[in-house]
């Protein structure tokens, strides 16, 4: 015979961690994409929960009224999403990638639906994403964060988060530098040769100015980007474990700003 026994405070503790759960898996990257249908979603949080709620070790989660516990609803919520956010603000770094690269190339005014996000973005940008998304799934690094998420109910206890501001405002500064870095890491390649290309094309409207260079440079700059974009794709792995180092480092920082 089955006993088995679930009373309020089991409930109340277990949707605490629903919470967490549920704010994470909505933030983060590759569980957070659009075109999962949100029944998926909630119906992975809440067995993701479960599992979590039998296998952590229980701490106490004192409070006296509803406002109290309304409180540690918030600092949950908070913490799943600040440990997803982490993850989301430096897969967006091809994002701003892609729009650089498309403005030296001449694509800026082409704007596709991203389906993933539903939001209009570059040509490049998608094309970067996808990719990106697709060496997610390969290296296995949407199970770093999902192992990051379980780990951070031992690291930080339901109601044990301590919000230091100062700390996750460094975190932050130190990483809009390296967004930018990154984002150029990407598109070296392309910058340099659309700076060459201009330079080449500057030379010769100068020595000869019957030619319409700003037509012939339109297309020009299209097919040497599009060919400099295909010979670089290679290279693309090498920058996406700047990109996964990072993630990994903004996590961790974000988790010790909640310590």
């Amino acid at each position: 015979m089955i006993n088995f026994t679930f009373t309020y405070a089991d409930l109340e503790y277990y949707l605490l961690i629903l919470v967490r759960v549920t704010c994470f898996v909505h933030v983060a990257p590759f569980f957070s994409l659009n075109g999962v249908p949100r029944r998926i979603k909630v119906g992975f949080s809440i067995f993701l929960a479960y599992l979590l709620y039998t296998a952590v070790d229980r701490n106490e989660v004192v409070y006296n009224t509803l406002l109290g516990y309304a409180v540690i609803v918030m600092k949950e919520a908070m913490t799943g999403f600040l440990i997803g956010w982490g993850a989301q603000i430096c897969a967006t770094v091809t994002s701003l990638a892609g729009s650089i690269a498309d403005m030296e190339i001449g694509l800026s005014m082409v704007s596709l639906m991203d389906p993933t996000t539903r939001q209009q973005a570059t040509f490049t940008g998608v094309f970067y994403q996808y990719f990106f998304t697709l060496l997610m799934i390969i290296t296995g690094m949407y199970q770093y964060l999902l192992r990051a998420l379980i780990d951070s109910f031992t690291l930080i206890p339901v109601n044990g988060a301590i919000f230091r501001a100062e700390s996750l405002v460094d975190s932050l500064a130190v990483f809009m530098g390296d967004y930018i870095t990154i984002a150029f890491r990407i598109i070296l390649p392309i910058f340099c040769t659309m700076i060459l290309l201009n330079a080449i094309m500057g030379v010769l409207a100068k020595a000869s100015p019957q030619m319409n260079m700003f037509a012939v440079g339109m297309q020009l700059k299209v097919l040497v980007g599009l060919g400099i974009l295909f010979l670089t794709i290679r290279m693309l792995p090498n920058a996406a474990d700047y990109v996964f180092v990072e993630m990994k480092r903004m996590i961790v920082s974000f988790v010790e700003g909640m310590t």
